[in-house]
């Protein structure tokens, strides 16, 4: 069992950073995604499977964009996979966003006390559009898109650049996920684990075990909240 002094990386250090995912937690879309993606592979030769938008949750743009060219049959090359499915994003968030109720809140009060930062599977574009929409630009010191590393989740890489762009020691970030895939990644990456579990496609019991907290809405998402869980002494097992 971890302590506080081991999640700190030694006694004493505190908390500098807080990382959101973006897909689940700050934006209601992985409907939206699916459905743009379905209907790009029926549009384009393929064929759907059921466990698709569980298998793509987390994936890069150049991940998915090939699972979907490769294991749904899409008859598209990968890059205009990527190209037509962010495209037919932006047009639906540009008539509505689908912000969680009490995103902006809770970004807010975090970024009062913490620099924020966002580790997202969404493509670049996505992400700026989004946070335009959502008048939230000015508030994360930075963001970091699957696309600009290596491996998309559950591989940490994400998030580790983006603690490396913070100029913050994983220990020392919180990242707040929703998704199987993102937990694990976050948890790889070693960084305190806030879960908001995703209600459509609810992350497996495994992955919500690596969490160091559990909410069940952005309302409880509060300084007070992380600062308690990051001061525990004793945390579950990873």
């Amino acid at each position: 069992m971890s302590t506080g002094c081991e999640l700190a990386g030694r006694c004493g250090a505190v908390l500098e950073s807080v990382i959101f995912d973006l897909d689940g937690v700050l934006i209601d879309s992985e409907r939206v995604w699916s459905s743009a993606r379905e209907q790009l592979v029926r549009a384009h030769g393929g064929r759907w499977r059921e466990d698709a938008t569980r298998a793509m949750m987390g994936m890069s743009s150049p991940e998915w964009s090939r699972y979907m060219h490769e294991r749904l049959g899409v008859q598209m090359a990968p890059e205009e996979i990527v190209q037509e499915v962010v495209g037919r994003l932006q047009a639906l968030y540009r008539e509505r966003l689908p912000l969680i109720p009490g995103a902006r809140e809770a970004v807010v009060a975090l970024a009062e006390r913490w620099r924020l930062g966002l580790a997202s599977s969404a493509n670049r574009p996505i992400i700026d559009l989004v946070l335009e929409l959502a008048h939230m630009r000015e508030l994360f010191a930075v963001t970091v898109s699957a696309e600009e590393v290596a491996r998309g989740k559950p591989a940490p890489d994400v998030y580790l650049e983006a603690a490396r762009r913070l100029a913050s020691a994983p220990p020392r970030c919180a990242a707040v996920e929703d998704s199987t895939n993102g937990l694990r990644a976050a948890a790889a990456a070693g960084m305190l684990v806030i879960a908001l579990p995703n209600r459509d496609f609810p992350p497996t019991g495994e992955a919500v075990g690596l969490a160091d907290a559990i909410i069940g809405s952005l309302d409880e998402l509060r300084p007070a909240l992380i600062e308690r869980v990051a001061a525990s002494e004793s945390r579950s097992p990873k």
